[in-house]
């Protein structure tokens, strides 16, 4: 049995959603909580995990068109949760929820462990892709 219980709620209270964003550093989303709580409610999936004191602990979200594709947007774990396997299993509840969809996307930290992290559950790098690379374009901002 999990020590996590785990939600599809997209109603997060937002001190619980500014206090997981800021312990993991992403302090861009803590720093607007009526946009970080938007943004979660209007997600297309939200899976959260709640430790046996009720604290927040993990949440990992995704933007999809429910056919073609679904973007994994946020996954986070707080530290000392991390290495766990809760972030493998809130990865697991999104992609077990988005079994049918082709193509499942995420972009990531250039950290050698978030590669280790993702290769371990199935995803390539984009240069990796065979037969052919893929590239990722990204704008960030208006």
């Amino acid at each position: 049995m999990s020590p996590f219980a785990f939600s599809e709620s997209k109603h997060v209270a937002r001190t619980d959603l500014v206090g997981l964003y800021a312990s993991v550093g992403w302090s861009v989303y803590a720093s607007d909580p009526d946009v970080l709580v938007r943004a979660v409610e209007q997600s297309s999936y939200v899976v959260s995990a709640r430790d046996s004191t009720g604290a927040l602990v993990g949440l990992a979200r995704a933007i999809s068109d429910d056919v073609t594709i679904c973007y994994l947007q946020d996954i986070l774990v707080t530290p000392i949760h991390q290495r766990t396997g809760l972030g493998r299993a809130l990865v697991d509840n999104v992609i077990e929820h988005y079994v049918h969809v082709r193509q499942k996307v995420l972009l990531t930290d250039d950290e050698p462990g978030q590669r280790a992290f993702y290769e371990s559950m199935g995803f390539i790098e984009g240069h990796d892709f065979s037969p052919t690379p893929l590239h990722a374009f990204v704008q960030i901002g208006s």
